[in-house]
């Protein structure tokens, strides 16, 4: 049983929620908190499909009522991208999660919040986070992330937002920063002083105070109530260091008597030992778990009796969260703070690895019934920074050969969400997403929404009562979300309302305003945007039909309120702000139907301002508003028997109100003698709460003050037969709801009696004839104004036969289906269901093709998967062949059996083009995609000449390595022209310099993903002299063969040359050409004074520098120093790659020059032609098979690749040495 704590931890503002306590939460089919790892992590976590479903149970504290600060945090993970997210609330993101983490408490300093609201642990809501869902039910997530009421060491402020993060290992509790309360804040009422002194006649409650010796400076406290039944509180209190981020002191205390008196227990657990988190297993609620803290030790200290002994086991990892086994109590999974999953089954005392790299928040446990094993797990494992996988493996023994994939290929990351008897996951292709589910453990198929909703993101709110809600905003909503049902299939989703109100939650996650009231099946309310105005709406019918809420017809003073529909009507608070201080709240009880409290406003829209408390004991039918004139925060005793109001205050307060008549009239009570400052209040768990236990101090540095309440004695007797009433569940005087007539027996306003924990709602119902009321609009029918059913512009009726075969028969839809869980018959059920007919003979249609990973690029010798699917026409009489593209073809008899994909290997790069045909006897259909087959670009090299002369064409090339990669984009930056680059698809191309001077080349090759860039350095001259250069032999040895090497020894080169032969600097360019032997060529330009530019004179001017350069080599006087003891002699080579002087009548540039360029242009051209890519042919051989087969082929390219790492590195050489670049010195 859970312990029902309400915190109102230092009520600066506060925001009250619902804390659940430890062991609170885990009950099949009760409202869940959300928590913040649901983002998955939050689950149909679309930033993720992520899930999470708050119910009402949960905010009034189902099995313990935790009455909140401003620290409830309702929210996944801020949504990364979108992604399929576990619902906000979802059992498994929510009962499981948060069930375990105790509550928390925090020193009331805070001041007063807006009016009429109610405490947030009163509220249920539904949470989301891309792609949510709400899931496992009776699963029992924890996450490392506590909600903590925090009370400063210093007294009056409150830790700062990233301190209140930081200390929750990384993940955000929510802490506000408070601010100093003033004194006049901290002043008495009138109401409370006058309490202080002597008084006549006063109501009082049996209670009974502890205080918590010793424990002044700890400001923060985790308590447990053990569960139903049990007298045992258990009470973790901390001192959290802010400076330092962590847990400097901890204090464990034990109640064996319902909290009147409790026990330290230190030297239990060890003296020095500090504690940080405590969990109970939600199975046996004796087995309690406490966490070290990691900063001075990690362990684990275990208890089996409820808290009174520990053991203590060594931990290796740090525990983010926690994942308990809806069943088995000792079954764990551990999720640590390096992506790795843990799981125990011994409680915790032995731990395995069972797999790394595990997305934060997306593994579940097997479900029984749809699994095939107890012990299967649902993981989603991260491959690279944009691809995930889905996986299933054993507990005990997660190896490669056991695990399964039901999803074939990859998903989103933080997409996977497990929820119930679905499965959903995403996939983004072309920049859209595409959400897939699977009911039953079925094959995936894409979720089918109205055609042109075009979901910007995704939300799966609930998939109670076999079927799925999700919210979704569409390509025309930003602030808003379209809520969608589907049928059991959780295929087909039909709409069910129009722009839903949303917020972004303190955590980051997408709030949508709709409540599920509890213990009315089918009943919801929203907020609704109409007109720019947010209006709250009801149903009775699981959405099938909406209407406003009228307003009360008297005000809290008896006045009249004039409020005409539509025009005005009442309006709640559903959801949680960014705000916390201005959230509203709603609550409802199971054990209670038909009460609702909540708070909101009277008018025209949902406003924040004049907001009051209003209840409701018919449903929602009619609204009385309350007699506070202050914030009070409400919770139920008794099984819904009592209403109990606690003032929303940060002043001492010594009372608290009653209510017997479900809210209609209040009795003041007193509950200690000495005004306190509430911090939070604990209720025993079970509906049937009867002892609470207020936490306080009476001053800012007083020890903890824990106040036993018990409200037996305010009763006079047990409830008897007479004591109850019937009544009769209506909407607006319409008896039959959901298909039936409800009658429950509820307990008289004017009875004042213990129903106890014997009590239990009895209802009886009695089936209703079937209206068009009971049915609801197909998949691809819309409603029109007159109410009738009718096929969208977009839809074919004859599509929904698509999965018929021949003989068998299909159930063609009349546009409407009947509401899940309608229990309606007879009536008009067989004009709106669905007829039976036999499948129509159709030729095939609809037929898509599709990779398994959305994509039209495949990298060479991989598996690449096509998926095929067929709308219309006999799948079973189908046969498929799909042609690859590169010579080989598969036949398949039927469609059926290539669900899982169809597999095949590329050989070679290039672009194919992909062929799936689909024939009958009656026609056939063909889908196409282009696919393109790539490899790494590992490497690019810029071949240019060193030397160009002006206004000759110049040939630029890239080459690759390797020379096939696919489809390459060549991006050139060439000259001074930087702005504009020129983009082609060849590799070469050819410019004309027409200016003299240095010239930059740069070239970007562009493959898939990859950019490589080379740039090279071209000296334009109209005239000019060239020699090669040797070396003497020794210089080869220290020869690396890179271009800085290359690039120095030019310098140094060129430097000897000048003191040799006293050329001028500006008249001498030196090049050392890559490659072994070890060679260089120098180039000699005019003097332009000397010349003054004509022909004759530079030729005669660069005949003389030469002879003088030739004459110093010749005589060995051109020498320089590598390094001590080595010394290299230059020498003129004696042949040269071109005749020195170009003699032509307009230019006197090398000959020799030209002659190189052109053989190294030659060289290029035929380098490219050797390689070029080839066009895969598009002759298809036809290997017919009738059964599935998969092609694993080993990748065997058709381009020669170097046998050998020698070989290889050879090539590098020849490459190098042919077209690497010459650095020059100038």
């Amino acid at each position: 049983m859970n312990g029902e704590v309400i915190f109102c931890p230092k009520w600066h503002r506060a925001f009250w929620f619902l804390l659940f306590a430890v062991p609170c939460f885990l009950h099949a089919g009760e409202a869940e908190i959300t928590c913040r790892s649901c983002q998955p992590g939050s689950k149909w976590r679309g930033k993720e499909l992520l899930l999470k479903f708050h119910t009402s149970e949960s905010a009034t504290g189902f099995r313990g009522q935790v009455f909140g600060n401003s620290e409830r945090r309702f929210g996944a993970a801020s949504a990364e991208t979108p992604r399929l997210s576990c619902a906000v609330g979802s059992a498994e993101c929510a009962r499981a999660r948060v069930e375990y983490p105790e509550t928390s408490l925090k020193r009331n300093t805070r001041d007063l919040r807006a009016k009429g609201e109610l405490g947030q642990s009163e509220f249920t809501q539904m949470k989301v986070s891309n792609v949510s869902t709400s899931g496992q039910k009776k699963n029992g997530r924890v996450e490392g992330v506590r909600r903590r009421a925090r009370r400063n060491s210093h007294g009056d402020k409150l830790g700062s937002p990233r301190s209140a993060q930081n200390q929750d290992r990384g993940e955000a509790t929510g802490t506000v920063a408070g601010r100093r309360v003033t004194r006049s804040e901290l002043r008495w009422s009138g109401e409370e002083r006058r309490a202080a002194g002597p008084r006549q006649e006063e109501l009082k409650l049996n209670s009974s105070t502890f205080a918590l010796t010793g424990d002044s400076s700890h400001n923060q406290a985790m308590v447990h109530w053990s569960g139903q039944n049990s007298s045992v509180i258990l009470m973790l209190t901390k001192l959290f260091d802010f400076n330092l981020n962590s847990v400097t002191e901890s204090s464990l205390w034990r109640s064996t008597d319902y909290g009147a008196t409790y026990q330290k227990l230190n030297d239990k657990v060890g003296a020095k030992t500090i504690l940080s988190y405590l969990y109970v297993s939600p199975n046996n609620k004796r087995k309690i778990m406490l966490l070290t803290d990691p900063e001075v030790e990690s362990s684990l200290l275990i208890s089996s009796d409820e808290g009174a002994t520990y053991q203590k086991y060594r931990l290796n990892f740090y525990i983010l969260s926690l994942l308990f086994h809806p069943e088995q109590e000792d079954w764990i999974l551990a999720y640590s703070h390096d992506q790795k999953l843990y799981s125990s089954v011994e409680f915790g005392r032995r731990w395995q690895l069972v797999h790394e790299r595990v997305a934060p928040n997306r593994f579940y446990w097997s479900k029984m019934g749809l699994d095939k094993e107890p012990g299967l797990i649902h993981l989603e494992t991260s491959i690279t920074e944009g691809q995930a996988l889905y996986v299933t493996c054993k507990l005990q023994n997660c190896t490669d050969a056991n695990k399964g994939k039901p999803f074939p290929g990859y998903i989103d990351p933080n997409s996977l969400v497990v929820q119930d008897e679905y499965v959903f996951v995403q996939v983004s292709a072309g920049g859209r997403p595409i959400y897939y589910v699977s009911a039953k453990r079925d094959v995936f198929t894409p979720m089918k929404l109205p055609k042109y909703t075009l979901p910007k993101d995704l939300h799966v709110i609930s998939t109670d009562e076999n079927r799925v809600v999700a919210a979704v905003r569409e390509w025309n909503q930003n602030e808003t979300y379209n809520l969608y049902v589907s049928d059991t299939s959780g295929v087909y989703y039909t709409l069910a309302l129009e722009n839903v109100v949303s917020s972004m939650g303190p955590e980051g996650n997408v709030m949508v305003d709709l409540y599920e009231v509890a213990g009315i099946k089918g009943m919801f309310l929203a907020n609704k945007r109409t007109d720019n105005q947010v209006k709250t709406y009801i149903t009775y019918n699981r959405g099938r039909d909406w209407r406003l809420l009228q307003a009360p017809s008297k005000d809290l003073r008896g006045n009249s309120i004039h409020c005409v529909l539509p025009y005005c009507s009442l309006h709640l608070h559903l959801h949680v702000s960014a705000n916390p201080y201005t959230s509203g709240n709603i609550a409802s009880r199971d054990s209670a139907p038909g009460i609702i409290v909540a708070s909101g406003s009277i008018g025209a829209e949902l406003t924040t301002s004049n907001v009051s408390v209003f209840i409701t004991s018919d449903a929602g039918n009619t609204w009385r508003q309350q007699i506070f004139d202050e914030e009070y925060a409400v919770l139920y005793l008794d099984q819904g028997g009592a209403l109990v109001a606690i003032r929303h205050t940060p002043l001492p307060i010594r009372h608290l109100w009653l209510s017997f008549d479900e809210g209609r009239q209040w009795n003041k009570y007193s509950f200690t003698n000495t005004p306190l400052f509430v911090d939070g209040v604990l209720g025993e768990p079970g509906e049937e709460t009867l002892i609470m236990t207020i936490f306080g101090h009476v001053s800012h540095r007083s020890e903890w003050q824990l106040v036993k309440i018990d409200f037996r004695s305010i009763f006079n007797r047990r409830c008897i037969e007479a004591d109850y009433q019937t009544w009769h569940l209506h909407n607006q005087g319409e008896p039959c709801l959901m298909g039936v007539k409800r009658i429950y027996r509820k307990l008289k306003p004017t009875s004042r009696c213990v129903m106890g924990k014997t009590y239990s709602v009895t209802m009886t119902s009695a089936p209703c004839d079937c209206t068009e009321a009971d049915f609801e609009c197909d998949y691809g029918f819309e409603r029109r104004t007159d109410g009738k059913c009718t096929p969208a512009f977009w839809f074919h009726p004859s599509s929904m036969s698509r999965s018929c075969t021949t003989g068998m028969t299909f159930l063609n839809s009349t546009g409407y289906r009947k509401v899940v869980s309608n229990n309606c018959t007879a009536g008009v059920s067989a004009e709106y269901t669905a007829r039976r007919q036999q499948c129509p003979i159709q030729a095939p249609k609809g037929l898509h093709l599709v990779t398994s990973e959305g994509s039209l690029t495949a990298v060479l010798g991989t598996n690449v998967t096509f998926l095929v699917f067929l709308e219309e026409g006999d799948g079973a009489r189908t046969s498929i062949t799909l042609d690859f593209g590169d010579g080989h073809a598969l036949t398949y008899s039927n469609v059926s059996s290539i669900e899982d994909g169809i597999k095949h290997i590329y050989k070679a790069v290039g672009i194919y083009r992909v062929t799936a045909t689909g024939e009958n006897s009656l026609g056939s259909e063909t889908a196409m995609l282009y696919l393109h087959v790539t490899c790494q670009l590992e490497y690019i090299h810029l071949s240019a000449p060193f030397v160009a002369v002006r206004n000759k064409e110049v040939n630029l090339t890239a080459v690759l390595w390797p020379s096939q990669v696919g489809t390459v984009t060549y991006i050139w930056w060439i000259g001074n022209n930087t702005e504009q680059p020129v983009i082609t698809l060849e590799g070469s191309v050819a410019y004309t310099f027409s200016r003299e001077g240095i010239n930059t080349v740069t070239v970007q090759v562009s493959a898939g993903n990859t950019i490589l860039q080379d740039r090279k350095t071209i000296a334009v001259h109209e005239y000019f002299r060239s020699h090669l250069l040797a070396f003497s032999s020794n210089l080869d040895e220290h020869n690396p063969d890179i271009a800085e090497w290359r690039l120095d020894v030019s310098r140094v080169i060129k430097n000897s040359l000048i003191q040799a032969t006293g050329v001028r600097e500006d008249q001498l360019l030196v090049t050392v050409l890559p490659g072994l032997p070890t060679a260089a060529e120098f180039f000699l330009l005019p003097d332009k004074q000397i010349t003054e530019g004509k022909p004759e004179k530079s030729s005669a001017h660069l005949d003389q520098l030469s002879e003088l350069l030739l004459s110093a080599l010749n005589q060995n006087l051109v020498q320089f120093t590598l390094r001590p003891g080595v010394q290299v002699t230059v020498y003129a080579a004696h042949l040269s790659a071109a005749p020195l002087v170009d003699t032509s009548e307009n230019h006197s540039g090398s000959a020799m020059l030209m002659l190189l360029s052109v053989v190294v242009v030659g060289l290029a051209v035929f380098v490219i032609y050797k390689f070029k890519r080839k066009i895969p042919g598009l002759n298809v051989y036809a290997q017919m098979q009738n059964e599935k087969e998969q092609e694993m082929s080993p990748a065997n390219p058709t381009v020669a690749t170097p046998s050998s790492q020698q070989d290889l590195v050879h090539s590098l050489e020849i490459l190098d040495t042919e077209f690497n670049s010459r650095p020059i010195e100038y």
